[in-house]
């Protein structure tokens, strides 16, 4: 058996295509504003794609960049001024922030209707609630379309997420469970990891860690999401051990490839709600 590999990339363009569709007949004025502190050089690079993208399907961007020696008080009064712009239908403050400052407090700051990250704590806990309009966090928001491009009906199925980080692990849970999924969060502390990812119908693994998941880990015929993104030696690595886990699973996929494209497409996708909204 081989896996059928789920293509994040053609599935990305496919749901742009809709937004750059729904923007131009509709008449929308969509604008998105990114706040990126600091210099992080991989921060940079990923604020210059969400540029991009925002581009490509008609979404107007406002790019502020602020120094390593930005104050809170500083950031608080941008994201103040963008909060009451008309132009500004989302906010987006690129992370992680130079040390000093308290993310925390920083995102708690942004109009949670702007909030196309879906990080304030209001939209997380729209989501727990299940609000259909609610602003999902954007990887895990990822992570379900991407399950559902298989055709696979979810209801029923038991879902495990390796993983409990508050952008990834804790949130696509809380997705499952709306889809109807049976779900188990395990994580570094789980007794036994093995058998219980052998459980899962759909397995997600956001560990950050390269190759955590193998192959005689995962049930024959299961669904893998694979969230990790490991750098090393200049390479992309999954936290699955994609070459093997491809000749047990029915569908997985890929880093690059998979997950990744599916995160700014779901900014995107926020930021047109948002707009409508």
């Amino acid at each position: 058996m081989k896996a059928d590999v789920i293509d994040g990339k053609a599935l990305a363009e496919k749901i742009r295509a809709e937004l750059k569709s729904k923007i131009e007949k509709q008449g929308l004025q969509v604008g998105l504003a990114v706040i990126l502190a600091g210099s992080n050089p991989a921060s940079q690079v990923y604020v210059t794609n969400k540029i991009t993208a925002c581009g490509q399907v008609g979404i107007k961007s406002f790019v502020h960049y602020l120094g390593d020696d930005t104050t809170e008080e500083q950031l608080v009064k941008l994201i103040k001024k963008l909060n009451t712009d008309k132009k500004v239908n989302g906010i987006l403050v690129q992370l992680p922030l130079p040390k000093h400052l308290d993310e925390r407090k920083i995102l708690s700051h942004i109009n949670p209707a702007k909030d196309v990250d879906g990080f304030h704590a209001l939209n997380a806990g729209a989501m727990f609630l299940g609000w259909e309009d609610c602003l999902p966090a954007c990887t895990p928001a990822g992570c379900i379309e991407l399950i559902k491009s298989t055709k696979v009906d979810m209801a029923g199925k038991h879902a495990v997420v390796v993983g409990r980080s508050n952008i990834v692990g804790k949130p696509v849970a809380i997705l499952l469970l709306n889809e109807n999924c049976t779900v188990t969060i395990a994580h570094s502390k789980t007794k036994d990891l093995p058998s219980v990812t052998r459980q899962a119908d759909i397995l997600v693994a956001a560990v950050g860690r390269k190759h955590f998941i193998t192959a005689d880990m995962i049930k024959p015929g299961a669904i893998v999401i694979d969230v990790g993104i490991n750098r090393e030696d200049g390479r992309l690595y999954g936290d699955v051990d994609f070459d093997n886990a491809s000749k047990v699973a029915s569908h997985i996929t890929p880093v690059p490839g998979g997950v990744g494209p599916m995160t700014i497409t779901m900014l995107l996708k926020n930021t047109v709600k948002a707009a409508l909204k």
